[in-house]
């Protein structure tokens, strides 16, 4: 009898092992992965040919899931935008839940985007889970004639145990001989002179950063605030976001003859 019983209680247990909260650290991913290669499939597609391009830029989401709601909701009311950039920390502590959140959130709008690794991503096995839910840390697209390249900028998380910037990368997006490449955008979520950055090789970073053709700016996230900077006084200008929780976005129209404009959005 008593084996009886324990065997009618073992389809109850496993039942119930579906129901059991795993370590938030777990690694354990639900729903789509791989979400940046695909959204720049859908980026290079819409954007083939053209000569004018719009995106949106935000930053540092963690926490504020309410707030990337609602700029989800602003941004899918407007029909000018080509795609958005987040800009990086999408997580406050690494958690698995943190990406899928944010992930699952930003899956609702009706533009594709692309989600850069910030220094908050990092913590615990949060690269871990960056990476199976958007992909590389170092990537990059082209969207009409103009080429964005996204970079892990975050050296102080990683501790200096391997090249952050990854200037082998940088160097390898120098052959791209695209006829359609015309103009260069950087994208990272910590810029030069910040404290997270590897401030030894902040000159030559910027120096390869200018070899590229027509560099038209550069975008960071991490200081949770808007800005408009000359780091150098080489006429590069580094624009910054503010967190989500401030409720703005940055609005980038690129236009032919190296010429575009750029607004704050407050919603």
């Amino acid at each position: 009898m008593k084996h009886l019983l324990l065997l009618l209680l073992i389809p109850v247990f496993f039942q119930s092992c579906e129901m059991i909260e795993y370590h938030p650290y777990d690694g354990r991913i639900k729903g789509e992965t791989g979400v940046n290669a695909k959204n720049i499939a859908r980026i290079e597609k819409a954007c083939e040919g053209k000569t004018t391009i719009r995106f949106a830029m935000i930053g540092d989401t963690q926490r504020w899931y309410d707030d990337t709601e609602d700029f989800v909701k602003v941004l899918n009311k407007r029909d000018d935008i080509d795609f958005v950039i987040h800009g990086g920390d999408i997580a406050d502590f690494g958690m698995t839940k943190e990406f899928i959140w944010i992930r699952d959130i930003m899956n609702g709008l009706k533009v594709p985007y692309v989600a850069l690794l910030g220094n908050h991503d990092c913590l615990a096995n949060g690269e871990e889970i960056f990476r199976k839910i958007f992909g590389p840390e170092n990537f990059s697209f082209l969207a009409g004639d103009t080429k964005f390249i996204c970079l892990n900028t975050n050296a102080l998380e990683f501790d200096y145990s391997h090249p952050v910037p990854d200037f082998q990368f940088i160097e390898s997006e120098y052959s791209d001989e695209r006829e359609a490449y015309k103009k260069t955008v950087f994208a990272m979520h910590v810029r030069p002179f910040d404290d997270q950055f590897n401030n030894n090789i902040a000159n030559v970073f910027q120096r390869y950063l200018k070899e590229f053709r027509n560099l038209q700016f550069c975008l960071n996230a991490h200081n949770h605030r808007v800005a408009t900077d000359d780091l150098f006084d080489d006429g590069v200008i580094y624009y910054g976001v503010s967190n989500i929780k401030k409720r703005k976005y940055l609005v980038f129209t690129l236009k032919p003859d190296n010429l575009y404009e750029y607004e704050v959005v407050e919603f």
